[in-house]
């Protein structure tokens, strides 16, 4: 039987404030095991939270960005639950009023462009990490994450496909990155994405039972994770078996879903208003403020650079998904006022690299001036295509100019018209086979011929005026050759 899947997601942003939600404990990922601790984020007796400003104002930063209504009243409640790695047994959270409600998120979808509702965005502060131990049947416990600034955002059950999943998450964070509140490194636990999930008949109007699924660290193990769970569920639908309401593991190696629990819901976490954190009015100027500071965001870039650089929709949209990329592009594009070449540069060839060595922009000694000189080198004669592949490979690689490699490994094209000629008369006698081919029409023993010169001047030969001047010589040579025939 057909169904459709019903996709929401909730998205835990760690944000990236010197120091702690309520205590002034730095974070800083990395650090030795509880270095990064205080009497606040352990919840020793006797101490009282203070609510740090930057991570609300960003709280606020982000609520806007996502067209999403910031509340009235700021208010915290306690999320009471046991666990080894919450050091109060409860964590300092947003309930009934949560920091903002009703926002959006536009997504390219599967052709066409779709709206994905927020739900709602709060504040709340993060859990321990705990460490379990292979070598003895023991488990460490880590605090320096607890206490650390969380934005959870929860979407409304709008998406309809993995992809659609995937594509919603590309797009968050690349505004989160925008609004540089994030480095949303998911490795280090900066950006962590829980799904839920169910399936109804395409002519149903009431949702199925939501399972929810954790333990997932990357956009890819979304994907897999959901494109598993609706399967699991189809499957058990075609059966006549109820789905359970409950929460899943994903099991990265064996490639499945896992039982963890039964579902929770806001009764079990008796949620209690947070008696050591006063509500307060938020000041409507400062939401002026924060919204009349926000940065162009991807959505407005890609449109700009479509209008200004005359870029198609979809490069316009490769280079906005990183801020870094997008600013790269622009830079360059106006050093060398050419934009689809600085396009096609970054899209192609820096980022097949990244992609090979796994890196990210940052990590590579990279100005736009080099760019625009490698497109420079080009344009006046002095690369060749091939040659300035060759030339950009060892930019990136050892972080220097081009015009520095190109000095240090003779790598500039020849041009000159005397060494050219010497060439192509020098593949003309070597290869009068080929000769003999194109006087009978045969086409490609042109390009056999150009290869050749190419190969002799160890590629640094112009392949436009090597082609020029042999394709000239051997017209001659034929003509001459007929010439002589008909007398």
């Amino acid at each position: 039987m057909e169904y459709e899947s019903v996709i929401g997601l909730e998205v835990h942003v760690q944000l990236q404030t010197k120091s702690k939600l309520f205590c002034g404990c730095l974070v800083n990922f990395g650090a030795a095991p509880n270095s990064q601790t205080c009497p606040v984020c352990l919840g020793l007796p006797g101490v009282l939270p203070v609510f740090n400003r930057q991570a609300f104002e960003w709280g606020i930063r982000v609520a806007l960005a996502l067209d999403a209504t910031v509340g009235r009243v700021m208010k915290f409640d306690r999320k009471q639950y046991f666990y080894p790695d919450l050091p109060k047994n409860y964590q300092i959270s947003q309930y009934d009023q949560p920091l903002a409600r009703r926002g959006a998120l536009t997504i390219d979808g599967e052709g066409n462009s779709k709206r994905i509702g927020i739900h709602r965005i709060h504040l709340e502060e993060d859990a321990g990490k705990l460490l379990h131990s292979t070598d003895e049947p023991v488990s460490f416990v880590d605090f320096n994450r607890a206490g650390v600034p969380l934005l959870e955002i929860v979407s409304e059950p709008d998406l309809r496909s993995t992809e659609e999943a995937y594509q919603y998450l590309v797009e968050l964070k690349a505004v989160l990155q925008y609004l540089e509140v994030s480095n949303c490194n998911m490795e280090e636990g900066s950006l962590r994405c829980d799904t839920n999930v169910s399936l109804r008949r395409p002519t149903d109007i009431s949702l199925g039972a939501k399972v929810e699924i954790k333990n997932l660290n990357s956009f890819r193990a979304v994907k897999q994770a959901l494109e598993h769970e609706i399967k699991r569920q189809a499957l058990l639908l075609d059966q006549g078996s109820a789905i359970a309401l409950e929460t899943r593991l994903w099991d990265a190696k064996r490639q499945r879903t896992e039982s963890m629990r039964s579902k929770e819901d806001a009764a079990d976490y008796r949620y209690f208003p947070e008696p050591d954190l006063v509500p307060f009015v938020i000041d409507s100027n400062v939401v002026e403020q924060i919204q009349a500071a926000l940065p162009e965001l991807p959505a407005q870039r890609r449109q700009r650079f479509q209008s200004v650089y005359q870029l198609s929709a979809y490069d316009a949209h490769v280079l906005t998904q990183e801020r870094t990329l997008a600013e790269l592009f622009e830079r360059t594009a106006c050093l060398c006022q050419k934009p689809k070449a600085v396009a096609n540069w970054i899209m192609g060839d820096l980022l097949a690299y990244l992609n090979a060595k796994n890196l990210a922009l940052d990590a590579v000694t990279l100005r736009p001036e080099w760019l625009a000189q490698l497109i420079g080198l080009v344009d006046d004669g002095t690369l060749s295509g091939t040659m300035a592949k060759e030339v950009w490979g060892k930019v990136l690689e050892r972080g220097i100019e081009p015009a520095v490699i190109v000095r240090e490994g003779s790598l500039q094209q020849i041009v000159d018209v005397g060494l050219l000629e010497h060439l192509a008369d020098s593949v003309i006698r070597e290869y009068p086979k080929s000769v003999e081919d194109y006087s009978k029409g045969k086409a490609n023993a042109l390009m056999y011929l150009v290869g050749q010169g190419m190969k002799r001047s160890q590629g640094k030969a112009n392949p436009q005026q090597m082609t020029q001047l042999l394709k000239r010589k051997l017209d001659e040579l034929r003509e001459r050759i007929t010439g002589r025939v008909t007398e």
